[in-house]
This record gives C-alpha cells, structure tokens and sequence, in this order.
C-alpha cells in the first residue's frame, strides 16, 4: 500500500480501505467486503468521521451492559476482525468475555482464517503493557480470551442458513450479545430469542439499528477505542433508555453537518 502521511486529512480512511483490500486478498472477507465498508463511509462522512455526543452515550451504555451481563460474547464478521478486532480483544480482556466468528458468508475457510488472525491479534496483545486503569495481569487476562467460531453446535432460532450456525458457549448461552456490524434478520432474532442486544451500526435507519436495545451510531474501530475506555471507567447506567430517541440524535447530527460547509 502506498505510504499516507499523517498530515493527510483522509488518512484512517484510506488505511481503513487498505485493510479491507488486504483481508479480501487473504480470501478473509467476502466479495462484498468492500461494498459494505463503503456504505458505512457514506454515513460517517455525515457524521464528520467523529464519535457524536449521542455515539459516546451509547458507548457508556453498552460497556455498563457488558460488565453487568452473566454471560456476554462479542460477535464478529470479517470487516469487524480486520479493522476493530484488536480493540475487540481488548475490551474483552477487560469484561472478561469470548469473541465468537460469525459470517454471513460463512466458509470453513474463512472461520479458520478469521480466527488465526484473531489468535495473533491477542498474542500481540498479550505482549503490551495493559491499558490505563486496569489492574491485574494484563498478558494473563488478554490470553484468556477465547475465540469461538469452529463449533457448530448451536443454530439461531429464526434464521436459515449457514447464517444460523453459532456456538453454543458463545452466543448459544449469551445474556448479551455485541453486535459490531449490521445484520438484520439476525439481530431480530436474536432480541426474539430473549437477548440484550447491542450493536454498532452507521446507518440509523437500518433495521439492525432499530431491533437492537442499544445502538451506537459510528464506526466500528473509533467506538471499540472509546468502548475501551469505558469499560475501564466501570458502570455508569442511566435508569431509562430511549434507543429510538438516540437513533433520533444521531439522524439530527447526520443532517446538521452540512454546517461545517
């Protein structure tokens, strides 16, 4: 990939898209890899490619939601793995929670290959000084981390398909499911089947955005950093929370950015 100076204005972008481009190469992504990566761009660009003062109430929300859950899971496709998988191991680490593959386009191949990557991504990890605000031991923690997805022992109610395979210690069992990536007919299952869900999701008006008990509007890879830190920071829930009323917000902050033109 061509070298981007730092000085320039579309620089995580376009690192972001070099990332996308390298995983389909690996045969990690589907074809449509980057058909969804830039869909998601459109809606960022109306954000002004910034974590909105609605994305980081919702990013409190879900870290309170994932340190109080019995048993919650992190779910990822190839998008997610490659471009938010480290921040994903991290806050895991943190929470104390698996990481569970799941594709939409789902092969053996790209499971294995996701999950190796994912394997690496937590042994590098294992390998930095932990994060401030966390106690304990950091390489212990992170390598406890376990990364599901070769099991197929457990099918999603709801759906049909390769798309229905999961694993049962994952999301079979799961209290709360994160969701970084927008898959519909999932989400809706998955809330039907009795679990809090969480997602991240740059189209307000999808309908995962919409299924789901909490949604942050913004990027997958910028809110899994915030994310970090809030599971750092502890819980800190507001009693009453308005899902729609965000998605409101958000649509609101999408519209107004035509006044930085």
């Amino acid at each position: 990939m061509t070298e981007i100076p730092d000085s320039h204005p579309r620089r995580e972008s376009l690192l972001a898209r070099g990332k996308i481009v390298a995983g389909t190469r690996r045969g990690l992504l589907a074809d449509s890899a980057m058909i969804a990566h830039g869909r998601g761009e459109a809606f960022d660009y109306l954000l002004g490619e910034r974590t909105t003062d609605s994305a980081a109430r919702a990013i409190r929300r879900v870290a309170s939601l994932l340190i109080s859950a019995e048993r919650p899971v992190i779910s990822t496709n190839g998008n997610t793995v490659v471009l938010a998988g480290e921040d994903l191991i991290r806050v895991a680490a943190v929470v104390g929670c698996p990481i569970e593959v799941n594709l939409y386009y789902r092969t053996p191949e790209r499971v294995a290959g996701l999950i190796s990557l994912l394997q690496e991504q937590r042994e590098s990890i294992a390998k930095e000084v932990g994060p401030d605000g966390f106690e304990g031991d950091w390489a212990e923690e992170v390598r406890s981390v376990r990364i599901l997805g070769t099991e197929e022992d457990f099918r999603i109610e709801g759906l049909e398909g390769p798309r229905s395979i999961c694993t049962k210690e994952g999301i079979g069992l799961a209290d709360l499911v994160l969701v970084p990536l927008e898959d519909g007919d999932r989400c809706e299952a998955l809330v039907s089947l009795g679990k809090k869900v969480c997602v991240i999701d740059l189209n307000p008006l999808s309908r995962t955005a919409m299924m789901a008990g909490v949604t942050i509007v913004d990027e997958v890879s910028r809110a899994s950093r915030v994310l970090l830190t809030e599971v750092l920071s502890g819980p800190s829930m507001e009693e009453e929370w308005d899902n729609r009323a965000i998605l409101r917000e958000a649509l609101r902050e999408m519209s107004g950015s035509e006044g930085s033109i």
